[in-house]
């Protein structure tokens, strides 16, 4: 079976047993320590380590990198000045968290960007109340540019075991006989509706590959530990045990809709799949994206391997009695069994049960049995 190629071309993989005894290190966030693994794993192909200047300066133009290759979200490490001439004089840079010193930085270039400029081009706004726009204009000055070498992953934790990386779950597609695999990014519980989009895909792909992402998420959103059991549950009981291929994906949540919505499928490229499935407001957050603006971006990529699945909102017609969409469905939303995150999240903390026909009792019966579900 000839799987789908790599984004660039080839899994890159930065996995070393270099030495980082005597030499510079700065502290990143885990997130950041995350991201680095990611390069090192093939997640981020082709990505090798943090952008240079003119990979950068592509990304915010028009994103793509230099070489006119499709990418569209920076991924950088910010320092002080002091940090960045520090990096510059060692030339090779630890990088560390609180739990040790993991990979080795080859430091290739050091500049300065427009915060401003930066924001609007990720996220379509410059408005400090967009959480990716806070987050950029709170970044240091400076830019650090090179190569990465991983060298120690994390110590294991109940959620790391369902991390997969690109030559795992290629291989798992393969064993499976699948040919077509559709993509599911998703930072929450499965909804029912959630669901219905997923087993649509059936009639389609041979697999879906259910990729929930575990990383920093802003205050509201559900807390990592929920969405995965959430979906460990609803896969055990409402799907057929050779079509879904569940795995965490350990990335900070940008709400860059458009923009991360081409992030979201170079990665799924990477892992293999050979769609991705494009519901309403991928990746938004507040009223900052028009509905369907994740998927119009789209045609600007015809260059990607990996194709969309469009899909409407799906939901509950109790007119229609089936789950259906604004295509198929003629009623008004007077019939419609429908629920914002504002809502269920109250319904939630007042400890009640939404309609069986927006959430499993599954599901609702795993995000009750946490005392705090959502990220505060």
């Amino acid at each position: 079976m000839d799987a789908i190629r790599p984004h660039g071309g080839r899994l890159v993989s930065r996995i070393s047993q270099k030495n980082t005894a005597g030499i510079f290190s700065i502290s990143v966030s885990e997130d950041l320590a995350n991201d680095v693994e990611n390069i090192a794993d093939g997640i981020f192909s082709p990505l090798e380590g943090f952008l240079v200047k003119s990979d950068f300066d592509g990304v915010v133009s028009k994103g793509r990198l230099a070489s006119d290759l499709a990418w569209t979200v920076p991924i950088v490490l910010d320092v002080d000045k002091e940090t960045a001439q520090k990096a510059k004089d060692s030339g090779d840079v630890a990088l560390k968290t609180t739990h040790g010193e993991f990979a080795v930085l080859h430091v290739e270039e050091i500049y300065t960007f427009d915060k401003t400029k930066t924001s609007q081009a990720v996220y379509g706004t410059t408005d400090v109340n967009h959480p990716g726009v806070a987050k950029t204009m709170s970044m240091n000055d400076y830019l650090v540019g090179g190569k990465i070498d991983y060298i120690k992953r994390p110590s294991a934790d109940p959620i790391r075991k369902y991390r997969l990386i690109p030559t795992d779950t290629r291989k798992a597609f393969s064993d499976a006989g699948w040919k077509t695999i559709a993509a599911f990014q998703t930072r929450n519980p499965p909804h029912v509706a959630h669901e219905m989009l997923q087993k649509e895909s059936f009639l389609s792909c041979d697999g879906v590959f259910v990729n929930p992402l575990i990383g920093k998420k802003k205050s509201g959103d559900f807390v990592d530990e929920v969405i995965l059991e959430s979906y460990i549950a609803m896969i055990e009981n409402y799907y057929p045990k050779n079509r879904c291929t569940l795995a965490t994906l350990h990335t900070e949540m940008r709400y860059a809709g458009p923009k991360e919505a081409i992030h979201h499928a170079i990665m799924r490229q990477n892992y293999g799949c050979t769609n991705i499935i494009i519901g309403r407001d991928h990746a938004g957050v507040g009223k900052y994206y028009s509905p369907f603006a994740a998927q119009e971006i789209f045609s600007d990529y015809p260059d990607l391997d990996i194709k969309p699945l469009f899909f409407p909102a799906f939901y509950y017609c109790k007119k229609c009695l089936a789950f259906t969409n604004e295509r198929a469905c003629p009623h008004s939303p007077d019939f419609h069994e429908q629920i914002s995150g504002t809502k269920l999240r109250q319904i939630i903390d007042e400890g009640k049960s939404p309609s069986e026909f927006i959430m499993r009792p599954e599901v609702v019966k795993v995000i009750q049995s946490f005392k705090k579900p959502f990220v505060e």
